[in-house]
C-alpha cells in the first residue's frame, strides 16, 4: 500500500462513488472544528444492482481502512472542504460468480462540497470511481494520477487532467 506524505490532502474514501456523490462512512461523525486535527472516516461496505455500473452485481468491503479526515477552513459561503488521507483497499467482488479484486485506493484528495450537492475533488493517486453517468463509460474504475473530479447535483462524473489513468474494476472481475 502506498504511504502518503501530502500534508493537507487525504485519502479520498471513493468507495462511496461507486454509489454515490459523497463519502461513505460506517458513521458520520462530528464536524471537526476549522483548524482541528484528523478524525477517523471509515467506508462502509457498499452493494450495486447488476447494470447501475458492472453487467453484474456488484459489492465493496474495505479491507485495509485508515483514512483519516480533516475539515478545512471553507474557501466560500456554502461550501465545505475536506481533507482526506490513509490507507484504503476495498475487495470488490462480484456477487454471480464470486470473483474478487482488491483495489489499493490510497489516493490523497481535498474535497469541497457544494450546497447543491455538487462535489469538486483534487486528487493525486488511485481512488475508486463508479460512474453511471460521466465523461467515462459506465463502470466501476480504478482512477490514479494527478487529476480533478467534478461531480454534479446529479450525480455525473467528469474526470479531468492530463495524468489520468483508468482501471476498469468491471473488467477485472467479469
Amino acid at each position: 500500500m502506498r504511504r502518503n506524505v501530502l500534508g493537507v490532502l487525504g485519502t479520498a474514501c471513493m468507495a462511496a462513488l461507486a454509489l454515490g456523490t459523497v463519502p461513505a462512512t460506517a458513521a458520520t461523525p462530528a464536524p471537526a472544528p476549522h483548524g482541528s486535527g484528523w478524525e477517523p472516516a471509515p467506508s462502509a461496505p457498499w452493494d450495486v444492482a447488476a447494470g447501475e455500473r458492472c453487467a453484474f452485481a456488484v459489492h465493496g468491503e474495505p479491507i485495509v481502512d485508515e483514512v483519516v479526515r480533516r475539515e478545512l477552513p471553507p474557501p466560500a459561503e456554502g461550501v465545505t472542504r475536506s481533507a482526506y488521507k490513509g490507507d484504503l483497499v476495498i475487495r470488490v467482488t462480484n456477487k454471480e460468480t464470486g470473483a474478487h479484486y482488491d483495489a489499493d485506493v490510497s489516493g490523497t484528495a481535498l474535497v469541497d462540497v457544494y450546497a447543491s450537492g455538487a462535489q469538486f475533488w483534487r486528487v493525486l493517486g488511485p481512488v475508486l470511481v463508479g460512474v453511471g453517468e460521466g465523461n467515462l463509460p459506465r463502470g466501476l474504475y480504478v482512477v490514479d494520477g494527478a487529476y480533478t473530479l467534478d461531480i454534479s447535483p446529479t450525480g455525473a462524473k467528469r474526470v479531468a487532467g492530463p495524468a489520468a489513468r483508468t482501471d476498469s474494476i468491471c473488467d477485472r472481475i467479469s
